[in-house]
């Protein structure tokens, strides 16, 4: 049977990826930035990023935030069960930058609002 055009596939034929999408918050103090990792059972990686992006239209909306029509996905090793240090994301980025250098330029910029792990 077809439904709505596409033909349903069984849980054994999709795959799980995870897919980041990027947000702008206005009314907050400093114009936060929030990037947005979520869990999607799809056909292929281009299909979970349309889930994502579907979804990640519907979050700014509720949130009164901007989704930035930015998404990465990636997919999760085939025959991977999730559960607890299940990889959901990963991004390899190339840099000439020292490693203190590094998080400071993309991750501990001083604007994060997070909480303080205690270091």
């Amino acid at each position: 049977m077809m439904n709505g055009g596409v033909e349903p596939m069984a849980d054994d034929e999709l795959e799980w990826f995870g897919v980041r999408c990027v947000f702008a918050w206005s009314g907050w103090e400093g114009r936060p930035f929030e990037e947005r990792i979520t869990l999607w059972h799809a056909r292929s990686l281009d299909h979970a990023i349309e889930l994502a992006e579907r979804e990640a239209g519907e979050y700014a909306e509720v949130n009164d935030s901007e989704y930035l029509h930015f998404s990465q996905a990636y997919a999760i090793t085939e025959g991977s069960e999730l559960g607890s240090g299940t990889e959901v994301f990963s991004l390899l980025r190339d840099s000439d930058l020292a490693p203190g250098e590094y998080l400071s330029a993309f991750f501990d910029t001083g604007g994060e609002h997070a909480q303080d792990p205690g270091r």
